[in-house]
């Protein structure tokens, strides 16, 4: 497995982006869910030393992006149905509120410079689905979520769901590459975004309920897929 090179940034500390370089190849599934990793590869692959590798092991056991396993190593944990499906409630909730406010809000300011980033973010994810790129196209699917939540003006939300997607977002990429169903998500975000500037709230939470439920209805197939990708099978809340 190969993660991306550090980019030089005096602002963070070698060990932030040492973190950030793993998490991104767990959540991209450049490395596979249930790879071991091992110390020594990854300080010869970043070209760190050891200790900021540890650093970066100890943030990313606190994400449940890795696990410890006594007398064996340290792996890449498994996609954990439990914590996908706690994860699918807590950011339908919060965007739900964060998108509503968003509508509530849109007329109240010139939202122009939000509304040309936006028709570029869809120019982007138009173009990465016609070149098969399903990792920007992810990308750009966040960017579309976070430039409309932030709309709300709540920082703190911003910061908690960027962390607590990285669970759903191992499985977003799994389905987009499995069944590349890339049509209707654009499709959807053509709606959400005009809903949210026409200031149509309810019409904006049905669209998003139907856009996040998605989910949920691809979830047997990729687990009849992938079977050795997840875990918490007997304990499945996905629902």
């Amino acid at each position: 497995m190969t993660f991306a090179p550090l980019e030089p940034q005096e602002r963070r500390s070698l060990g932030t982006r040492v973190y950030e370089s793993i998490r991104e190849g767990i959540v991209s599934l450049q490395a596979e869910p249930g790879a071991m990793l091992y110390e020594n590869e990854l300080a010869q692959s970043l070209d760190v030393s050891r200790t900021p590798i540890r650093e970066a092991i100890r943030m990313l056991v606190g994400d449940k992006l890795i696990e410890v396993l006594p007398q064996r190593g340290t792996r890449i944990a498994r996609i954990s149905l439990v914590q996908v499906g706690e994860a699918r409630f807590v950011r339908e909730q919060l965007e739900t509120g964060a998108f509503r406010m968003a509508a509530r809000m849109w007329k109240m300011e010139d939202r122009s410079m939000i509304e040309r980033r936006l028709t570029d973010i869809l120019a982007n994810q138009r173009q990465a689905a016609e070149q098969g790129d399903m990792y920007r196209f992810l990308q750009e699917d966040e960017a579309f979520h976070r430039q409309i939540m932030g709309v709300a003006g709540n920082s703190i939300l911003l910061n908690f769901v960027d962390q607590m997607r990285a669970h759903i977002n191992r499985l977003r990429l799994l389905a987009l590459r499995e069944l590349r169903h890339v049509g209707p998500v654009l499709e959807e975000h053509t709606e959400l975004f005009d809903a949210v500037r026409q200031g149509e709230e309810e019409r904006t939470v049905t669209i998003l309920h139907s856009h996040i439920g998605k989910l949920e209805e691809e979830l047997p197939l990729l687990i009849a897929t992938y079977p050795h990708y997840f875990t918490d099978y007997e304990e499945e809340r996905f629902r």
